[in-house]
């Protein structure tokens, strides 16, 4: 053996990336932040009716108390994530944690329903800022052999924080802490928001430029900013009312105007600029795939929420708390999931795994549209767990290898812009998702009843889970194990 096939300690140290000691701390924070998001998301719709209640209003202003943190966020990601390149992931992180939780404490204060819309639209702007930070950093703190494992961490991470969100609301607001009510949904940020600037200001690695630009493609924030606006604003407001003729005019707006966005970044990088998203990234052919399936699962998997909240609360009649503890099992069979795929089937098998993952969710779903459709409005919530652990457990496993595999060719200067793009992707599909099957349950309710609207929007989200099943035979077979240089 020759001494250059031996790596002495020292020179691993110096092959360890900047901030490798406190990796797996800074995943922790990363993912705080996105638990924040996560709940900030689905955790008001449980308060709702008790905002209502203290500020009067119309049906629409507390529908925008949820739609404005939605739109401003999923308008802003992108651009959020091109100025992490810019200016500092570690610092855009810390200033959009900050603002996050300064806006939290508005949201608690607000004295009436035009305040809280007006926080809420700014606590999704400043989350604009914080979330699309995460990989980037993550990149550069793990070495390539370890960056798969901390990418797994944030499948079960996100869809447990989406099914707890419900149950924690219903606690907090029937709990009536100190007397606060609903209020305390936005008061539990304040400790995990200033955690998070404190711990990533301490464990972050000091920013490095990761790109050669020196300033915002603010025309091309701007385009990207009105398509994504023009699409998602009557997607969020369509249902409300009643989906009149610009709601459709306007979606379709959004095409022409995301092809021009696409025509001016590639004008853009051509004449030597800096565009907002790296063309390059849509000539991968496994990123652009991963897409197509964010899109399609993230559908689906709002619709599967959308349908057992309302046929929990409206058709069978119980409470947010109840409804909330009924999606237990949903949880468990997540955190089972993620765990197995994570640490044993994803390295091994790949893609077959989220593969497996969704032909489990498709089977979980039809279990449970067998079992709304045979229980009726007698069904309680025991009756509810195989299939729910069994949906669970299909989420989980799909959900663990998605990220690492989705980001497997993105190079370290396209990494803000995947970023962005990938969590833009997740908040289009649940748009899409909330309003397409939204709309179809409640339409079918009213002529068919809640059963028969439940199984509706049940059979389509395992159609659309069935789509993705097929969009995942494009993604590579296996996450590329020197994708993720730090």
């Amino acid at each position: 053996m020759t001494t250059d096939a031996i790596t002495s300690p020292a020179a691993q140290e110096q092959e360890r990336p900047p901030g490798y000691r406190w990796r797996w701390w800074a995943l922790a924070v990363v993912l705080m932040a996105e638990i924040m998001d996560l709940l900030d998301t689905t955790i008001i719709n449980v308060a709702a009716p008790a905002i209502r209640g203290d500020f009067g209003g119309s049906t629409a202003q507390i529908q925008w108390i949820t739609a404005a943190y939605t739109l401003t966020f999923a308008v802003a990601l992108i651009t959020g994530a091109r100025m992490g390149d810019l200016y500092g992931r570690k610092r855009l992180f810390v200033i959009g944690a900050l603002g996050f939780t300064l806006c939290s404490a508005l949201c608690a204060a607000a004295g009436g329903p035009g305040m809280l819309i007006g926080s809420r639209a700014a606590q999704g702007l400043f989350a604009a800022l914080m979330i699309p930070q995460g990989f980037g950093i993550l990149r550069s703190v793990f070495p390539p052999a370890e960056i798969g494992g901390a990418f797994a961490a944030f499948g079960p991470v996100m869809g447990l924080s989406s099914v707890l969100g419900p149950t924690v609301g219903g606690f907090l607001v029937t709990a009536n802490l100190w007397g606060t009510g609903w209020r305390m949904v936005f008061l539990i940020n304040l400790p995990l928001g200033l955690a998070a600037a404190l711990l990533g200001s301490r464990l972050f690695p000091r920013d490095q430029r990761t790109t050669e630009a020196t300033r915002l493609d603010l025309p091309g924030s701007l385009l990207l900013s009105l398509a994504a606006l023009a699409l998602i604003y009557p997607l969020v407001q369509g249902r409300d009312l009643g989906w009149p003729l610009w709601t459709y005019l306007s979606m379709a707006a959004s095409v022409p105007l995301l092809a021009l966005f696409g025509w001016y970044q590639r004008r853009l990088k051509q004449r030597g600029g800096s565009p907002l998203v790296e063309p390059s990234l849509f000539r991968n052919r496994g990123f652009t795939s991963a897409l197509a399936v964010g899109v399609v699962f993230f559908a689906g998997m709002s619709g599967l929420m959308l349908a057992l909240t309302l046929a929990m609360q409206l058709g069978l009649g119980w409470t947010a708390q109840h409804a909330g503890l009924s999606m237990i099992p949903l949880s468990l069979g997540i955190a089972l999931g993620a765990g197995l795929s994570g640490a044993a089937l994803g390295p091994k098998f790949g893609r077959r795994v989220m593969h497996a993952g969704l032909v489990v969710m498709i089977l979980g779903s039809l279990g449970l549209w067998l079992t709304f459709a045979q229980a009726g409005t007698g069904l309680n919530s025991w009756e509810l767990i195989p299939a729910l652990a069994v949906t669970g457990f299909g989420m989980g496993l799909l959900m663990a290898p998605f990220f690492d595999i989705a980001l497997a060719g993105v190079a370290d200067h396209e990494t803000g812009s995947a970023s962005g793009v990938l969590n833009a992707v997740q908040q289009l599909g649940g748009s899409i998702g909330v309003a397409a099957l939204g709309t179809g349950f409640f339409s079918w309710a009213t002529h068919h009843g809640f059963t028969d609207a439940t199984g509706w929007t049940l059979a389509c989200t395992a159609a659309a889970l069935g789509i993705a099943a097929g969009l995942t035979f494009l993604l590579p077979r296996m996450p590329r194990k020197d994708s993720a240089h730090g």
